[in-house]
């Protein structure tokens, strides 16, 4: 059975800093994309950043040059630096992977989500 835990969410004011991490677990035989997604409430959930396996990144325009996404394929982590925060990032934020199992080809699997609220 495979998880994704999160950590590294809270509250921060305006400005400030958080580093979330996720971790893989379970039988994995690879990990393709990683990827951070978030939900704020009342809207649906988009994508923040991915990098696939050989490190190439992807993000949406709102956090282009505030947030950087890394992993460590030794490790099966992703994790998402988050810099200059602002009011609108406030969010649940989900840690998503794309990996195959040995009983299951490619599929998509998500953390349970850590609350940030950007505030002061």
């Amino acid at each position: 059975q495979v998880q994704l835990v999160e950590s590294g969410g809270g509250l921060v004011q305006p400005g400030g800093s958080l580093r979330l991490s996720c971790a893989a677990s379970g039988t994995i035989v690879s990990i393709y994309t990683m990827g951070w997604y978030r939900q704020a409430p009342g809207k649906q959930r988009e994508l923040v950043a991915t990098i696939t396996s050989d490190g190439s990144t992807n993000y949406v325009d709102s956090v282009k040059g505030r947030f950087t996404i890394s992993r460590d394929n030794a490790k099966n982590t992703v994790d998402l630096q988050m810099n200059s925060l602002k009011p609108e990032d406030t969010a649940v934020y989900y840690c998503n992977a794309d990996l195959m199992t040995p009983w299951q080809q490619r599929s998509g699997y998500w953390g349970q989500g850590t609350q940030v609220t950007v505030s002061s």
